[in-house]
């Protein structure tokens, strides 16, 4: 197997990989079913995603990065091969060049950490792309100008925001605000106000189906079944979509603030680039309904969702790792 390079967006949430010519080529979850008993790794992505919640007591269904960095090393390094290892195929001549996507604002130990696993994992050499530059190269934003673009990519660990110009971030911020934290807000207001207690997956489907990070005037419902706090049996309960609102409205507060802080510290120059242009919105978590209108009201800057929001990282670190010499000055670090 002749294949030289792998992109890798390895997010809290979902892992995709991009291969040169061939394009995105795995999109799993990012969780790991390890036995208690040996630690043997039994399933990842998505069979170990089925597991989540339903495992016996001799199996336990992990995600082994948290808010966009890596909180158990040696189950990422077992996923990173595993996903490399199906990307490229069991039996290959060379191993392959790994460029991974990772959060703005990683420290340099969690970055460390990423190129280790990287290594471990399998590959060759391991180089390490911000996630909003890789979003903006996937959202197709002319990053080499010298001229403003600004995005914000929210995916489920993190909320990644930057201006860029001339291939760098001017300003940005990362906030650790995503999609998982809605779905712990989600499930805190259920146990509140209808007293039931319901899982990740239920929250996440709550989300899906009727969230919106604005009021809306004709609401959303549906049905949410789970186990009544007070007497341990089963119940359901109708569930509408201002609920999901008022329970996330902390963590959109939080993503919008940081959305703030960056425009507060772009040049003017920069600022009037954006102004006209528009804050443009990547991730998965950014397909919530209504997201974009929230930012740019809370903003006053126009804003729009990328094409394909959830593949625009991934997309971005494949284009990276293509045209290499072209992109030397974005990418962070290599071993």
């Amino acid at each position: 197997m002749l294949i030289k390079r792998v992109g890798i967006d390895l997010g809290t949430t979902y892992t995709l990989v991009h291969i040169p010519k061939r394009g995105i080529v795995i999109n799993e979850p990012s969780v790991v079913a390890v036995s208690i008993a040996d630690k043997k790794i039994l399933a990842v992505g998505n069979e170990a995603k089925d597991m989540l919640g339903r495992t016996p007591d001799s199996i336990i269904a992990v995600k082994p990065l948290k808010e966009g960095v890596i909180a158990d090393y040696h189950t990422t390094e077992a996923m990173l091969r595993y996903f490399i290892n199906k990307a490229v195929g069991g039996v290959r001549l060379f191993r392959p060049e790994v460029m991974v996507a990772v959060p703005a604002g990683i420290s340099s130990t969690e970055r460390r950490a990423v190129i280790d696993a990287t290594i471990a994992a399998g590959a060759k050499a391991a180089y390490i792309i911000k996630e909003p530059i890789a979003a903006a190269i996937g959202a197709d934003i002319p990053i080499g100008s010298a001229s403003g673009h600004m995005i914000i990519d929210i995916g489920g660990g993190t909320a990644e925001m930057a201006v860029l110009s001339l291939g760098g971030i001017v300003a940005a911020s990362s906030v650790r605000i995503g999609g998982n934290k809605f779905d712990e807000a989600i499930i805190d207001f259920i146990r509140r106000k209808y007293n039931l207690a319901i899982g990740e997956r239920t929250a996440e489907e709550i989300k899906i189906n009727i969230g919106s990070a604005l009021y809306l005037e004709d609401k959303l419902s549906c049905e949410v079944r789970g186990r009544d706090i007070l007497t341990g049996l089963p119940r359901s309960v109708t569930v509408n979509s201002n609920d999901v609102t008022d329970a996330i409205q902390n963590e959109l507060e939080g993503i919008i603030n940081a959305a703030k802080r960056v425009l507060h510290e772009t040049p003017p120059e920069l600022s009037s680039d954006i102004m006209d242009k528009g804050i443009v919105i990547s991730g998965g978590s950014s397909q919530l309904r209504n997201m974009d209108q929230l930012i740019a009201r809370t903003t006053g800057v126009p804003a729009y969702i990328a094409d394909e929001p959830m593949l625009c990282v991934v997309k971005g670190t494949g284009l990276a790792l293509e045209n290499i010499d072209s992109y030397k000055r974005s990418i962070l670090a290599t071993k």
